[in-house]
């Protein structure tokens, strides 16, 4: 199963946690690609047969710079990706409330847009209580691929 992983970062730590997430996935027997420069088109290349993201979130709530254009693309061209599973991680800090873990909402809500079947609740890691996201994401990572691989 080829895995597509979407990433959007502000100080890396998004990044950091896909790049991990390849790794786990990689491991677990997926073709896993991680690319933060994704295009629509690249992506459509790639032919994923299931998506995640792991997004940070910005301002009020909202998708980092990096990952805004392969979103606007997706929203506005609707890949045909009906069934197929996606799955969300989300960083934030849980001091700005109600935009907690807003960008990886907004995820969350375009891959349901795109008809991709949500596999597992998204992950919300909270910076305010964490400094390793990515240890934090192991749990959750090994059940996605259980999930999967199912």
């Amino acid at each position: 199963m080829k895995i597509a992983i979407l990433s959007g970062s502000v100080y890396g730590t998004a990044e950091e946690v896909a790049r991990h997430a390849r790794g786990l996935l990689e491991a677990a027997g997926f073709e896993a690609r991680h690319d933060p420069r994704f295009t629509l088109e690249t992506l459509e290349a790639f032919a994923p047969d299931a998506l995640l993201a792991v997004t940070a979130t910005t301002g009020m709530g909202e998708l980092p710079d990096n990952l805004l254009p392969l979103y606007h693309a997706l929203r506005d061209r609707v890949p045909d990706w009906r069934g197929r599973p996606g799955a969300v991680i989300a960083l934030g800090d849980a001091s700005y409330g109600d935009t907690f873990c807003g960008g990886g909402e907004q995820m969350r809500e375009l891959f349901g847009e795109l008809g991709l079947r949500e596999v597992l609740p998204m992950l919300r890691l909270d910076a305010s209580e964490t400094v390793t996201p990515e240890a934090d994401a192991e749990p959750w990572l090994a059940e996605l691929a259980g999930l999967l691989r199912d």
